[in-house]
């Protein structure tokens, strides 16, 4: 029995922020970071010390992401026919 199967096109790629995405990231990391050490410093909750290296590995993550993100919308900008990944 021959399958049915219907073949749609594949849809453009979208236009996205990216730096806006990972600065959002970013941004919750940061605070993640602020609330819990202001647990640790009250003393309300045992933090692990490995959660608040998560948060500055996060943090550090993001800031570079932040920076890859810039200099590969400038890339774009500057050549425009080579930025575009084709599509296939």
């Amino acid at each position: 029995m021959p399958s049915r199967r219907i073949v749609h096109t594949n849809p453009p790629p979208l236009e996205t922020d990216d730096v806006k995405v990972v600065a959002i990231g970013t941004a919750a990391w940061i605070v993640g970071l602020l609330v819990l050490l202001v647990l640790a410093l009250t003393d309300a909750v045992d933090v692990p010390g490995w959660w608040l290296g998560m948060c500055g590995y996060g943090i550090a993550l993001g800031l570079y992401g932040i920076r890859y993100c810039q200099r590969r919308h400038a890339a774009i900008q500057r050549d425009p026919d080579r930025g575009l990944p084709r599509t296939s």
